[in-house]
């Protein structure tokens, strides 16, 4: 009885298919993983690929590069070319000796999800596998329910993949240490910011994607403004460097069209990425080009930030604060009273409060309606 519990315990483990022309390798990876994935292994790419057809309990794959018949890339090429969505959709941890950045750069353009080395330690292996595992699931899931999500929010249900600029760039200059601290980063900050309704999902190194129903662009899109803003104030320290990122956004929404499935709208916010990306990066992107504070819709305008404009300032960067100067005075004008009734130094607060009245408020109807925030 006591076997049996244990055997359909066993079958409830994600299922990891390792794909490696070394026994030894196989074996190695298989020890560090068996308590907690259900592990199948085949010793070259073309066998990888067949029993990627024929075993649908498939949930992620682990691929060496240097293979015989068919190769690491070669098989990734074929994953992310199937024309079956359970097979082209699959979370791929590309495994190399050494980490060589052309290998590394070459399998994220096929489509690599994540890159180790071999040796890794244990911990951070099994972390990687967990949270692609997680990812598959969540696809699955959300795939499933499709239909009902659609008629349930009739159709509003929006997707933003988030990117970090120049991650590879990052990682070769300061080693993937640092850029996998940045992805942390990024992955605590969002997970803090987005609504309990919405799904995180990991897609790669330095990119994740957050589903959001009930969402509309708008709201995706001023969102997606702060978040940005967000992580341009972060420095970091490494030696004697201080190291600033910056994010390209893109969005993507159903608009109330069931037809549209949960992959189509991840590709098109994907391909929007890639947009930004061509423009420089630090972009966010819609379906009617970029996003910005002017143009991201009067419901959701981003909330002034004395923090921001004082970060830009020190950058060296005014016309931002210049275009919200109103705004920040207004916002200012509490504390500069305090000054004043402290210091007696004169400050034209009757002229500055009438220049800040003049501004138009908008946010005064942001609490209107059942329109979507997020917490900043």
């Amino acid at each position: 009885m006591a076997e049996q519990v244990m055997s359909e315990v066993g079958t409830q483990l994600p299922r990891v298919l390792i794909v490696d022309d070394s026994r030894m390798v196989r074996a190695s990876l298989i020890k560090q993983i068996r308590d907690k994935f259900d592990v199948r292994e085949e010793g070259d790419g073309e066998a990888g690929w067949q029993a990627l057809l024929l075993d649908p309990t498939i949930e992620v794959v682990i691929s060496d590069i240097g293979m015989p018949r068919l190769d690491g890339f070669g098989l990734l090429e074929r994953i992310r070319a199937s024309r079956l969505s359970r097979v082209n959709a699959l979370p791929v941890l590309i495994i190399s000796g050494e980490d060589e950045n052309e290998a590394r750069l070459r399998a994220q353009q096929l489509g690599a999800t994540d890159f180790i080395t071999k040796g890794t330690p244990r911990v951070e292996l099994v972390a990687r596998l967990e949270a692609l595992a997680k990812l598959a699931q969540t696809r699955r899931e959300l795939e499933q329910s499709r239909e009902q999500l659609v008629r349930r929010n009739r159709g509003d249900v929006s997707v933003m993949v988030i990117e970090v600029d120049h991650y590879d760039r990052l990682c070769e200059t300061y080693g993937h240490s640092v850029g996998q601290l940045v992805h942390r980063k990024l992955s605590k900050l969002l997970s803090a910011k987005v609504r309990k309704e919405d799904t995180i999902a990991h897609l790669a190194e330095g990119q994740f994607a957050v589903i959001s129903p009930t969402a509309d662009l708008d709201a995706c899109g001023a969102f997606a403004l702060r978040l940005r803003r967000a992580i341009e104030t972060i420095v970091m320290t490494y030696k004697e460097h201080r190291i600033r990122v910056s994010l390209t956004v893109g969005l993507a929404s159903a608009h109330g069209d069931d037809r549209i499935t949960l992959e189509q709208l991840l590709q098109l916010a994907a391909q929007r990425v890639a947009e930004g990306r061509a423009m420089g990066g630090n972009r966010v992107v819609s379906d009617s080009g970029e996003v910005t504070p002017d143009n991201v819709g009067r419901f959701s305008r981003l909330a002034v930030s004395v923090d921001h404009a004082l970060t830009q300032i020190r950058n060296g960067s005014t016309d931002e604060a210049r275009r919200r100067l109103r705004e920040l005075t207004q916002t200012l004008l509490p504390l500069l009273e305090l000054i004043e009734s402290e210091y007696r130094v004169g400050l034209p607060l009757q002229e500055l409060g009438e220049k800040a009245q003049s501004a138009t408020d908008l946010h005064a109807t942001s609490t209107l309606g059942a329109r979507t925030v997020w917490r900043t």
